[in-house]
């Protein structure tokens, strides 16, 4: 198993990013919301001076907000500061759009814009469809330092429901996602997988096909438990970004109401609704995987922290690491809220590495 850190890009925090290396966190994933948090590719180059091994990329870059061609260049340009370290990681926008008051990118545009990524990244000649018009382009000047395109530089599609799921079976080079840290969620996550390839003629090999998880890690102390404050404090900011979720997909997609939110849902919703609708969406991801605002404190509940997060004495986490292992994981992308990202990291580093 390998373990990334997460970062909600903010340049005081690169600190962070030179720790979890010292400790042995394999991948830092730069967080991408242009209306919550810092540029990604500023950071990411901050990030590619003050690191020599860890493997750095976008977690994931919003395909919307730029056309390939800027996001092969970007990834391109990292990959020359920090040869062969360079990752991307790449999905359709649901918080990064929801925030503006749009919509993700549909999965046909999505389709066509990975295709299109994917030859642009590799240094090859594609058509480009920009205001109507279709042309042959390509990086131009990719041996004269600015940009470098070998090492490879492999995209991590993000992927969450069947249909994304087939466009990383298609295109990508592994799978990004926020899959509940369970076995079972796991093995559904690979079966999916591995149908997607199959109605796209693949065959992924684990070994060439890691999957990712984005979740965050609380090592318990003796006799801790889930109603702990240290617990809250560590967990909440993802957890209730969960929150957020599951408010946009129910709302805007009726999916239902997972049973552990049943008891929390009709005053989260309520609170929610006191903003007017078309303000709403500059008011749900407040704080979003960096802290919980304080009206929100209350809707951090342990069946909120267990559906979402991996907590656990050091022994049952270490079981657990190895069911997910076993179930088909490859790496555990750690996301903490900003103000125990040191502590969780060293937790980590300790108790599970």
């Amino acid at each position: 198993m390998e373990f990334g850190i997460c970062l909600a890009s903010r340049p005081g925090d690169l600190g962070h990013v030179v720790e979890a290396e010292r400790l042995g966190f394999t991948h830092c994933w730069m967080a991408d919301s242009q209306m919550i948090w810092s540029d990604v590719y500023a950071m990411l180059a901050l990030a590619a001076e003050r690191t020599t091994s860890m493997k750095i990329g976008t977690g994931v870059a919003v395909a919307p907000t730029r056309p390939a061609p800027v996001t092969a260049a970007a990834h391109a340009t990292i990959n020359e500061l920090a040869p062969g370290r360079v990752f991307c990681g790449i999905g359709t926008g649901n918080t990064a759009m929801r925030i503006m008051g749009h919509k993700p990118m549909p999965i046909v545009e999505f389709d066509h814009y990975l295709g299109t990524l994917r030859a642009l990244m590799a240094g090859e000649e594609t058509d480009i469809a920009f205001r109507g018009r279709v042309a042959p382009a390509r990086h131009v000047m990719p041996d004269d330092g600015f940009v470098r395109f070998n090492p490879p530089i492999p995209i991590h599609v993000s992927a969450f429901g069947p249909r994304a799921m087939g466009l990383a079976a298609k295109h990508g080079d592994g799978l990004i996602t926020s899959a509940p840290p369970h076995p079972a969620a796991i093995d559904r996550v690979r079966a999916g997988l591995n149908a997607a390839a199959a109605d796209a003629g693949r065959e992924i090999d684990r070994s060439g096909f890691p999957v990712a998880t984005l979740t965050t890690t609380c090592v318990l102390r003796p006799g801790e438990t889930l109603e702990s404050e240290r617990v809250r404090q560590q967990t909440g900011a993802f957890a209730i970004a969960g929150l957020h979720y599951t408010y946009e997909q129910v709302t805007q997609l009726g999916r239902p109401v997972p049973k552990y939110l049943a008891d929390i849902w009709d005053d989260y919703v309520a609170v929610l609704e006191e903003v007017p609708q078309e303000r709403r969406h500059l008011r749900t991801h407040l704080g979003h995987n960096c802290w919980v605002i304080p009206e929100e404190e209350r809707f951090v509940t342990p069946a909120l922290i267990e559906a979402s997060c991996l907590v656990g004495t050091p022994d049952q986490l270490r079981d657990r690491i190895v069911e997910l292992d076993d179930a088909g994981l490859d790496q555990l992308v750690i996301l903490p809220p900003i103000d125990e990202k040191g502590a969780v990291v060293a937790d980590i580093a300790r108790h599970l590495m």
